[in-house]
């Protein structure tokens, strides 16, 4: 992810960028408490082609973890955690593809909003891009 500008300081992991498929599963508040929700196999490739997903199907405060499985392992690997209003973590694969209309609109009360960091990337609307750098256009 050598694109990925990142002037907040929220700690990242690489694990999605190693591998090509895997499972997913979200844990999530609900009003019995912390929920395991298991993505759908038809869900998993849709994940891995478009990272930023993985953290875009819940409603605003409800999704605290993501954690993923390769294909052919036993062991689940973090690449998303909240705490509050902190996001702890998050992996380069998803960060790098977030774009400024998600986080405004889900995580608008955690360190992923910040201003400064729109303003290095060269965010002007909610399409553009939070964590890399978005191309100016060139006026003819």
């Amino acid at each position: 992810m050598n694109n990925l500008i990142n002037t907040t300081g929220i700690h990242t992991v690489d694990i999605l960028s190693r591998y090509t498929n895997g499972k997913f599963r979200m844990i999530v508040k609900t009003r019995l408490g912390m929920t395991c929700c298991d993505a759908r196999d038809f869900e998993n490739p849709r994940i891995m082609e478009n990272p930023e997903s993985a953290i875009t199907g819940y409603k605003k405060g409800v999704l605290h973890t993501v954690q993923f499985q390769p294909e052919g392992s036993d062991v689940w690997s973090t690449v998303f955690s909240r705490t509050g209003k902190k996001v702890n973590l998050i992996d380069k694969s998803i960060l790098v593809n977030l774009t400024v209309g998600t986080i405004n609109g889900l995580y608008y009360n955690t360190n992923l909003y910040n201003h400064t960091q729109y303003s290095a990337v060269n965010s002007k609307t909610w399409a553009s891009y939070a964590y890399q750098m978005n191309e100016t256009p060139v006026l003819a």
